[in-house]
C-alpha cells in the first residue's frame, strides 16, 4: 500500500476520533504529495521521494518546535512536537546514534577520509546508505566528530 492510501486510510480514522492534532499532520503529508505529483514532472513519486518529502515535513517541525522552545512559547512548540509523533510513524524506523556511528566508521575506513576537507564525500555516501533512517543534522554531527 502506497503513503496516499495510508495517509488517507488514517486521515479517516482521525476524523472520526476528532483527533485534530493527527488530522492536521496528514493533511500536511497529502498536500505535499499533491504538490509533488503536480510538480510538473511526468515521473512518478518513488517511496524514496515520499520518504523525504515526510522527513522535510518532520525537520520543517523540529525547527518551529526549537524556535518556539527558545523563545519561551511552549503553547506553540507542543503542537508542532504532537505533530512530529504522527509523521514519524511514516517513516522507517530511526537509527540509534550508535549505528549511525558504525555506518559511518566503516564509510571512513572504506574511503580512505582522513579529515574535515572529506566529509563531504563521507556524508553523501552516509546519507544516500542511510536514507530516511537517520536524521541528516545527526549524521553530520557524527562525521564531523569522527573526522576532526
Amino acid at each position: 500500500m502506497g503513503l496516499q492510501q495510508k495517509v488517507m486510510e488514517q486521515m479517516k480514522a482521525a476524523m472520526k476520533a476528532k483527533d485534530t492534532v493527527a488530522l492536521e499532520s496528514l493533511r500536511a503529508i497529502k498536500s505535499a504529495l499533491l504538490m509533488a505529483q503536480t510538480s510538473g514532472t511526468d515521473e512518478e513519486l518513488t517511496e524514496d521521494d515520499e520518504i523525504q518529502l515526510v522527513q522535510k515535513l518532520v525537520k520543517q517541525r523540529k525547527d518551529s518546535a526549537t524556535i518556539f522552545k527558545d523563545q519561551g512559547r511552549e503553547d506553540l512548540a507542543e503542537p508542532e512536537l504532537a505533530q512530529i509523533a504522527v509523521l514519524e510513524q511514516f517513516l522507517p524506523e530511526q537509527l540509534t546514534e550508535e549505528e549511525i556511528e558504525k555506518v559511518v566508521v566503516q564509510t571512513i575506513d572504506a574511503t580512505g577520509a582522513s579529515g574535515v576537507k572529506d566529509m563531504g564525500k563521507v556524508m553523501g555516501m552516509v546519507s544516500k546508505e542511510l536514507a530516511g533512517q537517520a536524521d541528516g543534522k545527526t549524521i553530520s554531527a557524527i562525521v564531523k566528530k569522527k573526522l576532526a
